[in-house]
């Protein structure tokens, strides 16, 4: 019997998908673009690997049309799609891990904070090169743990969230699932760059009662987290948090490569990152021996 600890996060399968998604030759995975494509297609071969079920509308994907605003042309309409893969357990409820795949292509569309930068790949290491890694490291070790938790999971890479959210939007408007039928939602949005001092930021504490009584069952780890009760603010889980559901959002905070050029692979912190999902993992476990969690609205 292989050991269960064989299937920790390995920082060497998160070099290894954040080096595929954030080289330059995938200029920047931007909405619409080939290499945008090309990520997806990579994120769904490993869904297939991994033997989860395809829960899109389209076999693993879930096509939508992105509204790209740009400042320099007008806007246009562009193909997007989410990726989504569905570990069933033959449960009730369903627990939704999610992270975004996009990024800001060469500049032209998104928000680059860095002047005169059009034209120049935004490499997105960090955002979100690492949370999709992470997502998928998730996924290998949930299907390849050996046991069959009392929730299904619901890995979902969205696309287009520089544009304003929009995968996770088009997600809870047309949900595969139920929306009823979600636990919460778990999100990783920039989980690449942790810094010891403050530890990582876990975002959404405040939308379930039941979070306080999960989190005192987490051991210590090698990184640290704080925590913050809002669940409406930052990425994907606000989509889901519109919707009465909970949340949480898993944070390293800014850094001075954010939405700029500089923003590459070499930056991350691999060891950190796996570290981070290593709590994620334990909250998780956490929460399956919770019933349906409450939602709490934080405002």
């Amino acid at each position: 019997i292989p050991s269960l600890h064989a299937q920790r996060p390995d920082p060497a399968n998160l070099k290894k998908h954040v080096a595929f998604l954030a080289a330059d030759k995938m200029k920047g995975r931007g909405t619409g673009s080939k290499t945008n494509r090309k990520a997806a297609a990579y994120i769904k071969r490993h869904f297939k690997k991994y033997r989860l079920k395809p829960l899109g509308t389209d076999g693993y994907y879930q096509p939508f049309t992105a509204k790209v605003r740009r400042v320099v042309v007008p806007d246009s309409l562009r193909p997007a799609r989410n990726v989504i893969g569905f570990l069933d357990n033959g449960a009730e409820y369903t627990i939704v891990i999610g992270a975004h795949y996009d990024h800001l292509g060469e500049g032209r569309q998104g928000s680059s904070l860095a002047p005169g930068s059009e034209g120049v790949i935004h490499n997105g290491a960090d955002d979100n090169a690492s949370g999709t890694a992470g997502l998928l490291e998730l996924a290998r070790y949930f299907t390849s743990n050996g046991g069959k938790e009392p929730y299904n999971l619901l890995f979902i890479a969205f696309g287009a969230e520089e544009l304003g959210l929009l995968g996770s939007r088009h997600f809870v408007s047309n949900p595969t699932i139920p929306l009823e039928k979600i636990n919460f939602m778990l999100n990783m949005d920039m989980i690449g760059r942790y810094h010891s001092e403050s530890g990582v930021a876990v975002i959404g504490y405040g939308t379930s009662g039941s979070w306080p009584e999960i989190f005192a069952g987490v051991r210590h780890t090698k990184v640290k987290y704080y925590t913050g009760d809002d669940g409406s603010g930052g990425s994907d889980n606000a989509s889901f948090y519109s919707k009465n559901i909970p949340v949480l959002f898993f944070h390293t905070g800014g850094h001075d490569d954010y939405h700029r050029p500089t923003d590459d692979m070499d930056k991350i912190d691999y060891e950190a990152e796996a570290g981070i999902l290593d709590i994620e993992i334990q909250v998780l476990e956490r929460a399956f021996t919770f019933p349906k969690l409450v939602f709490k609205s934080t405002k």
